[in-house]
C-alpha cells in the first residue's frame, strides 16, 4: 500500500465514543464539525512542546499552526512548557492522530496529546485542527461516503497503518456513517477530509488530496461557532464574598462571556448562574485559562448552571455560553461562594 493512503488515527476519549457529532450551518450548508464542549477558551493560547523531531520538522509544524492563528482568535506558543496544553512525538510507526481539543487535558502531562509520524501535504495542519476541537469533515452527518469495506481492510490492515478490524471498524465504519459526499453539503476542500482512493468507495469516486485550509475552514473556525474576533475577551470580576448575582446577558448568538474570581484559599467553592436562559459553564484555572476544571450544563435550576469544585488558591475563570450557538440570547445572573 502506497504513503498517500495514510490517513488520521482518532484519539477519542471512552465517554465520548458514542456521543453525537455537532455539525453548523454556513451560506444555508452543513459544513464543519466540531465537538461540544472540546473548544478552548476564546483569546487563549496554547503552549505547545515538541518531544522529539527534527529541526525541519518542527519548523513545519510551527509553520502549519499559524495557518488556524491567522484566522481563529487563538495563539500558540511553541515554549517547549513541562505542562504545555499540546505535547507532539514524531513516531513513525504510530501513525498520526490527535486528541480532540480540551480532552488533552486530561491526558498525563509525560504523555503525547499529538503523533505526526508522517508529515506529508497538510498532516499537520490537520493534527492542528483536531487540537483546536475540530473533527473529520467526512464524519458529517449531513453526507457521506458509502465504503467498499474489502478494499478498506485490506489497505488499513497493511503498512503504513497496519491498523486492527476494530480500529478499522471505529475510525471509518462503525464512527462515521455511510452515506456521505452527497450534493453540496460537504466541504471536499476542507483541511479536516483526508484523502480516500477511488477503489474504497462504492461509487468509485473517492476524495481529493487537501493540502491547504479551504475557504470555509477558515471561515468556520473564526465565525461565532469556533474562535471568533481577534482581541481576547475582557473577564468580569465576581467577588466570592457577596452572595448576590452579577447581572449579564448573551446579547449575541455564539457570544462567550468570561469571568473571573480569586480563591483566597483553599476549600470547596461553588459557581452558579439563574434566570430563564439555557447556559453551558466552564472553569478553568488555577491561574490558567487553559486548564478546564469543570464543565456543567443543567447542573442547576431549570436550564442554569453550577459547578462545585475543591479549588486550591488561585485565580480561576469562568466561561458562560447559551446551549444553541446558533440563535441563544437572554439575560442571566451569575455568583461565586463557598
Amino acid at each position: 500500500m502506497s504513503s498517500d493512503r495514510q490517513i488520521c488515527f482518532d484519539k477519542i476519549l471512552p465517554h465520548d465514543l458514542t456521543r453525537p457529532q455537532h455539525t453548523i450551518r454556513l451560506e444555508g450548508r452543513s459544513r464543519a464539525i466540531i465537538i461540544p464542549g472540546k473548544l478552548w477558551l476564546t483569546g487563549s493560547t496554547l503552549s505547545v512542546r515538541f518531544i522529539g523531531g527534527t529541526g525541519s520538522q518542527q519548523t513545519l509544524v510551527k509553520e502549519q499552526a499559524a495557518w488556524w492563528a491567522a484566522h481563529a482568535n487563538l495563539s500558540f506558543d511553541f515554549n517547549n512548557a513541562p505542562d504545555a496544553e499540546i505535547r507532539i512525538t514524531f513516531d513513525p510507526n504510530d501513525g498520526a492522530w490527535s486528541y480532540i481539543g480540551t480532552d488533552a487535558t486530561q491526558i498525563p502531562a509525560d504523555q503525547p496529546t499529538m503523533n505526526l509520524g508522517f508529515l506529508d501535504g497538510g498532516t499537520a495542519a490537520h493534527e492542528f485542527g483536531h487540537a483546536i476541537g475540530l473533527a473529520h469533515e467526512h464524519q458529517n452527518p449531513a453526507g457521506g461516503i458509502e465504503w467498499n469495506r474489502e478494499e478498506v481492510i485490506r489497505d488499513l490492515s497493511g503498512p503504513p497503518n497496519n491498523w486492527s478490524l476494530e480500529q478499522i471498524e471505529h475510525n471509518v465504519f462503525r464512527k462515521y456513517s455511510a452515506d456521505q459526499i452527497r450534493g453540496t453539503a460537504f466541504d471536499g476542500h476542507s483541511i479536516m477530509l483526508y484523502f480516500f482512493p477511488d477503489e474504497w468507495v462504492a461509487n468509485g469516486s473517492g476524495t481529493r488530496r487537501n493540502e491547504t485550509l479551504s475557504d470555509m475552514d477558515k471561515a468556520f473556525i473564526a465565525s461565532e461557532e469556533a474562535y471568533p474576533g481577534r482581541v481576547p475577551p475582557v473577564a468580569t470580576d465576581l467577588s466570592v464574598i457577596d452572595l448576590s448575582s452579577t447581572a449579564a446577558s448573551i446579547g449575541q448568538p455564539g457570544e462567550e462571556d468570561i469571568f473571573r474570581f480569586n480563591a483566597d484559599s483553599g476549600g470547596r467553592y461553588t459557581v452558579e448562574t439563574d434566570g430563564h436562559t439555557d447556559l453551558v459553564m466552564k472553569l478553568f484555572g488555577p491561574n490558567s485559562q487553559t486548564h478546564v476544571i469543570a464543565e456543567d450544563d443543567d447542573g442547576g435550576d431549570g436550564y442554569n448552571s453550577r459547578i462545585v469544585a475543591d479549588l486550591s488558591p488561585g485565580q480561576y475563570f469562568v466561561q458562560i455560553r447559551h446551549y444553541n450557538r446558533s440563535h441563544g440570547t437572554g439575560t442571566y445572573g451569575i455568583r461565586v461562594s463557598r
